[in-house]
């Protein structure tokens, strides 16, 4: 196959968005165009999937000039690690479409398609410049979409996550200009094709940390980590579901990532040496935001707080430093992704219809939505990961993980995952399953139509999927993850 299929999911929904601008105000020929469009995406990345040869290689390869007098290219590639993630939001992506259909302006969807181009781009990238210049791309659309389309004190809320985001994009700006120069000035020709940049070896020790901090401020924020966390409660607060949707399921995943494309093989001994730390911070960050999670009264904070929790709990995996951990990682980025991405989507359609998002003033949902709350809860026991899901694989093998790293942080991990359990079923009995107080307004809650019950079908499928064979999925991108172990780290992959 040729390696330009990649381009072209890059850049065809960009191309559309662009071309819908240009010619139709019409929405809904806007929403069906841009659904074809994720759908026609969704049917190549299948067939990349398919065709993709498990190995420690790049597939699919493009390496052409971009800015040739500093060395900068359009270099783009797939391994096990960016095909997994590339099926995720392949997948997520046109069947939430179908849960946001109605209701919705021309600058949203053609937001949402600028976005998926945004996605795609960073998730090839290979050059950090042109990594650095998707990951700007795809928040862009996002903060217009919070301050068009959001709730609350959105302007504030939009110049609150413009200001954080921003700031850590500066600071890995800064690093990569630093890490080109370097580069010039070992082989005396620039380059910023992160293999390129792995054979530097005259960056001195304390330099190189602030360097791998510097990459990490970006990335942490956008996870996010403890303490760069505090611009998510408000965003995912008041920002449209569709936004929200994209923020958690998709581009905090797309922070992880990218401290495995690029942290690891470019400062492998400062990974190493600072892990301990890391998988620490992860821990205390899954126990406090999961205490923070038990204390919310609002429904979408509490999803907030959740989600950061899986977050730091999937950062402790990457630090790990062996084959459990790190796969178990990667399995829970895409389980996360689809348990808390259908989780938002479905909180969206509660708020959109009772008007209510505070636990206390919901409750009989289960009476008047059983297909919605059978699908809910589904969601749920992925999230807190119920033996038969995909969330009970992942988190076992981080427990794993984290234990063979250190026998003392593992017993901490397999005790924390309680957390999770006890305020996710806390939520579900007061706001979903018990009935309403007598004398209380009756809510307006409808079941999920047809066309929602197809978005969240395959959502539904993949759950247990995971959760029974596992191996259909992890053999992709094992032989990745043993390259990054033995070749790079140099440390035996546990078997």
């Amino acid at each position: 196959m040729s390696s330009d299929i990649l381009s072209f999911i890059i850049f065809l929904p960009a191309v559309v968005a662009l071309g819908l601008m240009l010619t139709t105000r019409d929405v809904n020929t806007i929403r069906n165009i841009a659904f074809l469009t994720t759908t026609v995406i969704l049917a190549l990345v299948l067939k990349i999937y398919i065709e993709f040869v498990p190995s420690a290689g790049m597939q699919f390869v493009t390496n052409v000039p971009w800015i040739e007098t500093y060395g900068i290219s359009y270099y783009i590639g797939l391994d096990g690690f960016s095909l997994t993630i590339l099926m995720m939001i392949a997948i997520l992506i046109p069947t939430a479409y179908l849960l946001l259909w109605e209701g919705k302006t021309k600058g949203y969807w053609i937001n949402m398609l600028l976005v998926q181009s945004g996605v795609t781009g960073t998730l090839f990238s290979l050059d950090i410049v042109l990594f650095y210049f998707f990951w700007e791309v795809m928040l862009l659309p996002v903060f217009l979409m919070i301050g068009s389309y959001g709730f609350g004190d959105k302007v504030f809320t939009t110049i609150k996550v413009t200001v954080y985001t921003m700031a850590g994009s500066l600071l890995m700006f800064i690093a990569i200009l630093y890490l080109g120069v370097a580069h010039f000035k070992q082989f005396g020709e620039w380059s910023f094709a992160y293999d390129s940049l792995m054979q530097i070896s005259t960056i001195p020790y304390d330099t190189k940390v602030w360097l791998f901090l510097a990459f990490l401020a970006a990335f942490a924020i956008k996870i996010p980590i403890f303490p760069l966390h505090t611009w998510i409660m408000e965003t995912y607060k008041n920002a449209p579901t569709g936004a929200v949707f994209l923020l958690s399921s998709i581009m905090a995943k797309l922070g992880v990532y990218a401290i495995v494309r690029f942290m690891i093989p470019i400062f492998p001994e400062i990974y190493v040496e600072f892990s301990t730390w890391f998988v620490a911070i992860g821990l205390f960050g899954l126990v406090y935001f999961g205490i923070a999670a038990l204390m919310q009264d609002d429904i979408k904070r509490m999803f907030a707080y959740s989600s950061a929790s899986h977050l730091s709990f999937i950062a402790a995996g990457i630090f790990s430093l062996n084959a459990y951990g790190i796969n178990g990682s990667l399995y829970l980025i895409i389980a996360h992704a689809i348990a808390t991405g259908a989780l938002f989507l479905l909180v969206g359609l509660m708020h959109e219809q009772t008007g209510f998002k505070t636990i206390k003033d919901l409750g009989g949902i289960a009476k008047k939505a059983p297909i919605f709350t059978f699908i809910f809860a589904v969601m749920l026991f992925a999230n807190i990961g119920l033996p038969g899901t995909n969330g009970f694989v992942s988190e076992l093998l981080i427990i794993f993980g984290i234990y063979e790293f250190n026998h003392t942080l593992g017993y901490i991990a397999a005790l924390t995952v309680i957390i999770g359990a006890t305020y996710m079923l806390w939520m579900f009995q007061r706001a979903i399953l018990q009935n309403r107080p007598e004398g209380s307004v009756e809510l307006k809650m409808r079941d999920l139509k047809i066309k929602e019950i197809i978005g969240l079908a395959p959502w539904v499928v993949l759950v247990f999927l995971m959760g029974f064979y596992p191996e259909i999925f992890m053999n992709k991108f094992e032989p990745t993850v043993t390259y990054y172990l033995n070749d790079i780290l140099h440390i035996g992959a546990a078997k």
